[in-house]
């Protein structure tokens, strides 16, 4: 037998210090049964930290805890083994994780070299007869036996076995040699970091008949594919961008779901966390392993929402002559508003897709649009491009472009004019926000309408567009490059 203790040996120019494993130690293992508690807090990108609390009856000394049913996807270097007992210190003194599962070709592969019962039953009279032999290979599939004299490719019977290897688990196993100072049920809390988790936020709305306030629902989507279940697990969410090491390998991409629409349910309870924001769910939930589930974020009723239309324009508009640039423009369909309290949100919102219907004259929720968020702060504006309005369209021409100075080598001077009609088929009159963008130093001569300069490159008209007509937006301009 080996004992626990100090072994040196040289690699390269650097001495090096292992503790033996305790191999003599007595093992014990705990499963669910013993779980007390569990607790993930999960982050955007396919991690999540564990907290497993289990009471467990442990010996004086030396000993190996098997901790059955953990994430298959752990990583084992962050393991970290507590003690919430006060029943003094618990030294780790080595840990291993083992992942190599029982199945009928891991068991078959384990036992390699090793001596194996051939189970016979007689066509006529159904009885059994044993025989040894000896598992030569098991490759592709097929077993290679020694039986007696022989060698024999497949099996010609059942195969019997007379345990399971001491390495081959189960369920995923993290085995820790451990020492401590008396015997007694302890009580311990496991926390790692794991992989296999994930969530992402969902948004669902209802646009009101006057387009000007929106029902908002917000869902959590849990995915959980690591390998085990998490019974009645406290869950917390990380929302923000939490800086990591690369690695070498890269976990499979989330399952994609698309959030349905349902009641309100309890929100979550938000805080800040150093630069990022966590959300608590206020009851326990179980994740069980290959599933996907939704809980909810939030919801508010009637929050003021304003409708937009917006055309934008190109800065090489500018720079050449071009004279047509498009008979049918399409005109994008927006809609905005502000995360505040007095709507009845104020929670930062993580980043997610927000969908939104409208009922139709028969009352039916009809799908008009879906887009991306970005993380939102408090009293921050959210804007969604839902499309391109059906009635609305917009035909630009350049209808003048002199060069006014500058060459090949000097910078250059010039002058350009544009027209843009814009139509409205619709029976109401809307406004259309038009924005230029204009490279280089630049100002505008003459205009039909009046222009506000909101960025350094930016100009934008307030175009009003009467019900089914239409107006003509016209503007000179001096660009230096």
């Amino acid at each position: 037998m080996f004992k626990s203790g100090l072994k040196l040996f040289a690699t390269g120019f650097y001495l090096v210090a292992l503790l033996a494993p305790a191999w003599a130690a007595p093992e014990i293992s705990t499963a669910l049964d013993d779980q007390k508690e569990i607790a993930l807090t999960i982050y955007n990108e396919d991690l999540a930290l564990v907290k497993d609390r289990r009471q467990v009856r442990l010996p004086a000394g030396e000993s190996r805890l098997a901790v059955r049913e953990v994430s298959a996807l752990i990583r084992p270097e962050t393991a970290l083994l507590r003690t919430l007992d006060g029943g003094g210190p618990l030294r780790v003194l080595e840990q291993n994780f083992d992942f190599d599962l029982l199945s009928p070709q891991s068991l078959l592969q384990k036992y390699v070299g090793r001596r194996v019962q051939v189970v016979r039953t007689h066509p006529q009279s159904g009885a059994e007869s044993l025989e040894e032999a000896t598992l030569l290979a098991y490759n592709d599939g097929v077993p290679v036996l020694r039986l007696g004299e022989r060698i024999e490719t497949g099996a010609p019977g059942r195969l019997v076995f007379p345990e399971v290897p001491a390495d081959l688990r189960e369920r995923p196993t993290l085995v820790l040699a451990l020492n401590g100072p008396a015997a007694g049920n302890r009580d311990l809390e496991l926390s790692y970091l794991t992989g296999g988790l994930s969530w992402r936020a969902d948004y669902v709305a209802e646009l009101s008949a006057k387009d000007d306030r929106l029902d908002l629902s917000g869902w959590v989507t849990l995915t959980n594919q690591s390998g085990t279940a998490y019974r009645n697990a406290r869950l917390q969410l990380v929302a923000g961008d939490v800086h990591r090491v690369v690695e070498d390998k890269r976990m499979p991409a989330e399952l994609m779901m698309r959030a349905a629409m349902a009641a309100p349910a309890p929100e979550m309870a938000e805080e800040s966390l150093f630069d990022y924001h966590l959300y608590s769910l206020a009851r326990p939930t179980t994740l069980a392993d290959r599933q996907t589930k939704q809980v909810a974020l939030l919801s508010a009723a009637g929050v003021a929402v304003r409708k937009e239309y917006r055309l934008r324009g190109a800065d090489y508009y500018y720079a050449g002559r071009h004279g047509e640039l498009g008979a049918r423009l399409p005109v994008g369909v927006f809609l905005e508003f502000v995360n505040r309290e007095q709507d009845g949100l104020g929670l930062p919102l993580p980043q997610g897709v927000l969908r939104v219907y409208k009922k139709d004259s028969g009352g039916n929720a009809q799908f008009i649009g879906e887009d991306r968020i970005d993380h939102t702060p408090k009293n921050e504006r959210v804007r969604l491009k839902l499309g391109h309005a059906f009635d609305i369209t917009a035909a630009r021409t350049q209808t003048d472009f002199r060069r006014v100075a500058g060459g090949e080598r000097q910078p250059a001077v010039i002058e350009t004019a544009h027209a843009l009609r814009l139509k409205n088929g619709g029976k109401e009159a809307v406004r259309v926000r038009v924005e230029e963008p204009v490279p280089g130093d630049w100002e505008i001569l003459k205009e039909s309408l009046p222009h506000r300069k909101e960025a350094a490159s930016l100009a934008v008209w307030e175009v009003e567009v009467p019900a089914e007509g239409e107006t003509l937006l016209e503007y000179r301009a001096l660009v230096r490059f």
